[in-house]
């Protein structure tokens, strides 16, 4: 069985120190941006400014498989196409917060979604989306319509 086509990423989180009364910090990803492997493995401090900071967190796989073609597909549809990005805060240091899977899949961002997790998104560069628009053609067959016909023209006795 052949791998799933993978794209290598990494995500680039700002933190921001007490930005209200109600929050110590405040986490986002900012930017995903594709790894070549120069980023190394490890995640590392860009930028540390006291109140605001900014880390690269490089290595995350994103695969693309045959049965969330739809979630991409719509994905792509939506007009301003995504990266979503599930991240999660240390409940020992709620300063830090990584990311733990980037997806190009809207279902699978649901799913995510539905189980409490974080997922935010970004934009997704055009030559990624022509990448992912290359496995939609691919592996995309959409359903077929169904008539429903009008309960008045069926049977009374099947309705």
């Amino acid at each position: 069985m052949d791998a799933p086509p993978t794209l290598e990423v990494a995500v680039v989180f700002e933190r921001h120190k007490a930005p209200s009364a109600w929050e110590d910090w405040r986490h986002l990803p900012v930017e995903v941006v594709q790894d070549d492997g120069g980023f190394g493995e490890a995640a590392r401090t860009l930028r540390d400014a006291g109140h605001t900071a900014r880390f690269l967190h490089p290595g995350l796989p994103v695969r693309l498989h045959r049965d969330e073609a739809e979630g991409y597909y719509l994905n792509l549809s939506s007009g301003s196409p995504v990266w979503f990005v599930m991240w999660r805060v240390s409940d020992e240091d709620p300063s830090r917060a990584w990311p733990e899977q980037v997806t190009l899949s809207y279902h699978e961002a649901g799913r995510l979604l539905d189980a409490q997790e974080r997922v935010d998104n970004l934009p997704l560069p055009a030559e990624v989306a022509a990448w992912l628009q290359t496995f939609v053609d691919l592996h995309y067959r959409p359903e077929p319509k169904k008539r429903r016909r009008p309960a008045s023209f069926v049977d009374p006795d099947k309705r």
